[in-house]
This record gives structure tokens, C-alpha cells and sequence, in this order.
């Protein structure tokens, strides 16, 4: 009890990381269209943790610090655009070049954006992402996500997204 834990949130630019969490801070959807220049910090707070989620920006000049906060974390948070199909092959890269040396930190990939038209799939998003090269010794999860109208209460999949974190985050304290 009482412990802090840092939690990255990482993905390209333009994917939702900050609109995702807001939403897992306040239960409440706010849409973020300006993108995050350098870095963002939310605690959030549940019945047997406080949480600490660091977003990264995902511009390309904000990628090289990635790497660094890595190894402090207990958990990566990968947030990826399921409607921006051409950029899901960079998407990948950056995720494998991430977790690659890093064998056991837990990672949640949120397929967001899901209500969008010509959204990918979960499976879709699972093969385009090359989920299962991953390895089996991680604990590796999928969810689908999406951030809906401005002041509405989040969907169940961002609810059950924030339970799974909640989780991991007790399991690797």
C-alpha cells in the first residue's frame, strides 16, 4: 500500500494517448487534439494504488527519449490508431524496438480509435502489429478502445482497460 508506480504511455502521434488518459484519470472523455510536446504526467488514484502514467509525445523528435524511461517503468502502455493503416507498419517497428531488450515488462496495447470507419479489427490490429513474434515470457494484452463523445462517461472497454492496469500494476509491486 501507499507505493507510486510509473506507468509509460507511449504510441505515434495522433494515436490518443492523451485523450486515453484523461479518460482513465477522470472516468470522463475529453478528446485532445493538440498534440503533446514533450511530456505528460497524470496520477491516478484507485482504491489500492496511486498510479503514475507518463505519456511521451510521439512526434518523431520526442522517440529518442522513449528508451530512457523504459527500464524505470512497471508497465508500457502502447496506444495505436487503428483507422491510420499506413502507419501501423511504423507502429510495429517502434513497439519491437522498445520491448526487444526488455523481456518482462508487461505491455497493454489499446487498438484505439475503434469506433472510427475503417477502424482495423482487434485481429487485424494483432497481425498488423506482429503481436505474437512478441514471445510468450511477457505479459501481453489487446484491447480495443475508443474515446467518444466529449463529457460522456468512458466506454467498458476503457473501463476494463483501467481495471487490467490497476491489476498489473499490484501483480509487479
Amino acid at each position: 500500500k501507499g507505493h507510486s508506480k510509473q506507468i509509460l504511455v507511449l504510441g505515434l502521434d495522433g494515436a490518443g494517448k492523451t485523450s486515453v488518459l484523461h479518460s482513465l484519470a477522470t472516468n470522463h472523455v475529453k478528446r485532445s487534439v493538440a498534440p503533446t510536446e514533450g511530456f505528460n504526467a497524470i496520477c491516478v488514484n484507485t482504491e489500492e494504488s496511486q498510479m503514475e502514467f507518463l505519456e511521451i509525445g510521439g512526434s518523431e523528435s520526442l522517440r529518442s527519449y522513449w528508451k530512457m524511461y523504459l527500464p524505470k517503468v512497471l508497465l508500457l502502455i502502447y496506444v495505436v490508431d487503428s483507422a491510420d493503416h499506413a502507419r501501423l507498419p511504423v507502429a510495429k517497428q517502434l513497439l519491437h524496438q522498445l520491448i526487444q531488450n526488455n523481456s518482462t515488462l508487461p505491455v497493454v496495447v489499446l487498438a484505439n480509435k475503434q469506433d472510427l470507419e475503417g477502424a482495423y479489427c482487434i485481429t487485424d490490429i494483432h497481425d498488423a502489429l506482429a503481436l505474437s513474434d512478441i514471445g510468450d515470457e511477457r505479459k501481453m494484452f489487446l484491447i480495443g478502445t475508443h474515446v467518444a463523445e466529449d463529457g460522456s462517461e468512458i466506454s467498458s472497454s476503457m473501463k476494463d482497460a483501467k481495471e487490467l492496469i490497476a491489476q498489473l500494476v499490484l501483480e509487479t509491486q
